[in-house]
Formats: structure tokens, C-alpha cells, sequence
């Protein structure tokens, strides 16, 4: 009987290999070791300050690695030169925090606004990409309006159909619900998972939203002090044995940081009685 062979893991589209980034003092990144494997979608969760924006940052070059090494399909990518960036640049879709729309073009040209920049499109295939592209956010009819004119909901979905327009590999979010009502966080939530099946990308999503994270994840990391501490589906998260992870999966105070409020209010509570 004939042993069937042992296929080989993929190899990963995107790794990031002791990885560290400092700004003064701030270490930001401690020797970050992660994968990425294609068309998966990859949550990165965890405190303010961890390194979870800073990280995306530097999948599309905008900021350098002070160490380590960053390689997107085999190739190392963090030691390119500017001009060496663009082509790479094309393979990632990037939604920012807060939609960062140009406030003084219409729908319309933001979004024919990387097309214009990095492609070498008619204006008429360029009008075609844009109606489809806002077809698939649900936007069709806001092409001639103003980013003034557009609710936050409507921000963001306009932005991510920038995000796409040059039809990405790889889709980073930012913080895509920051702001966002419940209902209007699950509009995004339901579009990244349609973007993730229709246009069979890579997603990583970067949040502090718990139930997003759970919904359109299906791998999650968390980064703590610069590294990663725990990887897993959403159910290990959720029946994590880490009091680190559980914590914040709960979103619970931390004891330290309860003792802390403890101390001060003592402390403010000695200091309106005076000595006595």
C-alpha cells in the first residue's frame, strides 16, 4: 500500500521575520514574527500602542523596519528603494482609520484616484471601474457627490472601494468600524467578508471591535508590547487559557489597573480630609 505524500504548508504571501520599530524612547515593535497565508483573513487585535497600525504601515512601506526583514511572496520588500515600492504598492488595498477621502474631489475621482496615479486606464475604463467598484459597496448613486455630503457609514465604504480599485491581493484595514454604530459597524463587517469571497483576497484586519473581530476573522493574533502573544481561530480566543487574552476579549480591567484606581482615590480621598 502505497503512502500518500505529505504536502507541504503553502508558502506564505506576506512574513515579517524580528521585525523592531522604535520612535525615541517608544518601542513600538519588539521582534515581530508573523505569517500571513493567501486568502486567509487575519485579525490583529490588542491594546492601543501594541503595534497593530504600525505594522500595516510597513506591509506597504510607508514606514521602515529599524530591524529585521519583510518579505511579500518570497521577495524581501522592507529594503526597496521608493521607486522599487510602486509595483508593490499595487498588490495592497489600504483603508485607513478614518476613510481619509480627499475632501475636495468627488466620489467619483477619489476613487479613479489611485487608477489615474498608478495605471494606465482610459477615462471611459476608468468610469467603468468606478460604477463597479461602488456597485459592490452598495454606493452607486453617490459618484457626483462631495465627501462633505456623505454620512460616516457612507465614508468608509466609499473609501474601501478606493481600497480596491486596483484590484488587490491583499486588503488592509485600519480600524475599518472606529466610529460606526453597531448597525453601520456590520455593514462593513458583512462587506469585508463579500470583498473576502467575490474578489478571493487576503484581509488583515486591524480592531479593538470584539464581535468584528469574532465575525470576519478566521485567524486572529493579538500583539502585546510589541510581539505576538497569542494566535488562534476566534473559538481558541474565546476559550482562551490566557488571563491576557481573556481579559481583553471580555474587555476587563487588568488588576494592576485596578489597584491603580484604587490607590487614587484613596490618595484623593486623604487629600479632601487634610491631616488631621
Amino acid at each position: 500500500m502505497t503512502t500518500p505524500a505529505i504536502q507541504p504548508p503553502p508558502a506564505p504571501l506576506i512574513r515579517l521575520h524580528e521585525v523592531h520599530k522604535a520612535f525615541g524612547s517608544l518601542v513600538v515593535l519588539n521582534g515581530l514574527n508573523l505569517e500571513v497565508q493567501p486568502h486567509e483573513s487575519l485579525v490583529v487585535v490588542g491594546p492601543s500602542g501594541t503595534g497593530k497600525s504600525v505594522l500595516l504601515k510597513h506591509l506597504v512601506g510607508l514606514l521602515r523596519p529599524d530591524a529585521g526583514a519583510i518579505y511579500f511572496k518570497g521577495t524581501r520588500i522592507d529594503q526597496l528603494t521608493e521607486q522599487e515600492w510602486d509595483p508593490i504598492r499595487r498588490h495592497f488595498g489600504f483603508l485607513f482609520q478614518m476613510g481619509a477621502l480627499f475632501d475636495s474631489l468627488s466620489v467619483h475621482d477619489n476613487i479613479a484616484f489611485p487608477l489615474r496615479e498608478h495605471g494606465t486606464f482610459s477615462e471611459a475604463e476608468i468610469s467603468d471601474i468606478v460604477c463597479a467598484k461602488l456597485r459592490m459597496v452598495g454606493l452607486e448613486s453617490t459618484a457626483k457627490k462631495m465627501p462633505g455630503d456623505l454620512s460616516g457609514g457612507q465614508k468608509k465604504r466609499v473609501a474601501l472601494a478606493r481600497a480596491i480599485a486596483l484590484d488587490p491581493e491583499v486588503v488592509l484595514y485600519d480600524e475599518p468600524t472606529t466610529g460606526l454604530d453597531p448597525i453601520r459597524a456590520d455593514v462593513i463587517n458583512e462587506l469585508i467578508l463579500k470583498l473576502q469571497e467575490e474578489l478571493q483576497v487576503t484581509s488583515i484586519v486591524v480592531t479593538h471591535d470584539m464581535a468584528s473581530a469574532f465575525k470576519v476573522g478566521n485567524r486572529l493574533v493579538m500583539l502585546l508590547e510589541g510581539k505576538v502573544i497569542a494566535t488562534g481561530t476566534p473559538d481558541d480566543f474565546r476559550h482562551s487559557t490566557d488571563d491576557r487574552v481573556l481579559r481583553f476579549v471580555q474587555g476587563r480591567a487588568s488588576p494592576e489597573d485596578l489597584q491603580a484606581l484604587q490607590r487614587a482615590s484613596h490618595d484623593a480621598q486623604t487629600i479632601q480630609r487634610g491631616p488631621g
